[in-house]
């Protein structure tokens, strides 16, 4: 599926009858899958919508599904907004949610975002012509880590140890961003622990082992959870004096 056939699924599904000899027209129903509930994704996406001429609550309905971290109930979640026979179902908050959301159903239009590459994922056959009925956005957050490090480098040059923050519940990204971060670090010649930090009480726990171990830098992993607890994490920093670096943006990929 192609991005730009998003917006015209939605266009087809408004023309849908409401009920056999209504004179209405039925608003599309968009369902929304999400790893971590978030007010800044949501603000974003409906932006987005009402950008393009569609406002929810008025011609387009929104069915909003949050795993709230816990994301075994992600398959549950999915196959409610299949049932309710949505026009687009859309999966974001990490790699789970798209991989779910592609097992749920073959046939509804699926617009999702990816932190790891969708086709080695089995997510999309390329980036150029996914295929199927999935299209979205790719974020290259892996090819970031070396970044990440160097930028820390330059910042203190006697750096040696670096601690990483890594979401276990998300279990797939947690364990390619702490590959990721381990090896370069070895390239660097830097000394790496992984803290695994994926709840509110766990990342107080690792900023009290911080605390005593005194590494360098800290570096936290992109994933839905740390975007909903980044007040607790800069807050912990600040007041561990704890030199942190927190992934806000990042370079991303089109796919179709």
């Amino acid at each position: 599926m192609k991005r730009r056939d998003f917006l015209s699924i939605l266009g087809g599904a408004a023309a849908w009858p409401h009920l056999a000899g209504a004179q209405q027209r039925a608003a599309p129903v968009i369902g929304f899958l999400g790893a971590v509930s978030s007010t800044q994704t949501v603000r974003g996406f409906v932006q987005g919508l009402k950008d393009a001429g569609y406002v929810e609550g008025e011609n387009v309905t929104i069915e909003y599904r949050w795993a709230d971290n816990q994301l075994d109930r992600l398959p549950t979640l999915a196959a409610d907004l299949v049932r309710k026979q949505v026009a687009v179902l859309v999966a974001t908050g990490g790699t789970a949610p798209a991989i779910v959301a592609k097992a749920a159903t073959a046939t509804i239009p699926i617009v999702f975002t990816a932190p790891d590459d969708p086709v080695e994922l089995g997510l999309v056959a390329s980036l150029s012509r996914p295929g199927g009925n999935l299209t979205g956005v790719y974020f290259l957050v892996g090819e970031l880590v070396p970044k990440r490090l160097e930028l820390l480098r330059e910042l203190m040059p006697a750096m040696t140890n670096v601690a990483v923050f890594v979401n276990p519940a998300n279990s797939a990204r947690a364990e390619a961003q702490a590959r990721e971060a381990e090896s370069a670090a070895r390239r660097m010649g830097l000394r790496v622990r992984i803290f695994n930090a994926g709840t509110g009480s766990e990342i107080n726990m690792a900023f009290a082992t911080l605390a005593r171990e005194r590494p360098d830098a800290l570096l936290v992993s992109p994933d839905p959870l740390y975007v909903v607890r980044r007040a607790q994490l800069a807050t912990l920093a600040a007041r561990h004096a704890i030199p942190t670096h927190f992934l806000i943006a990042t370079l991303s990929k089109p796919v179709g």
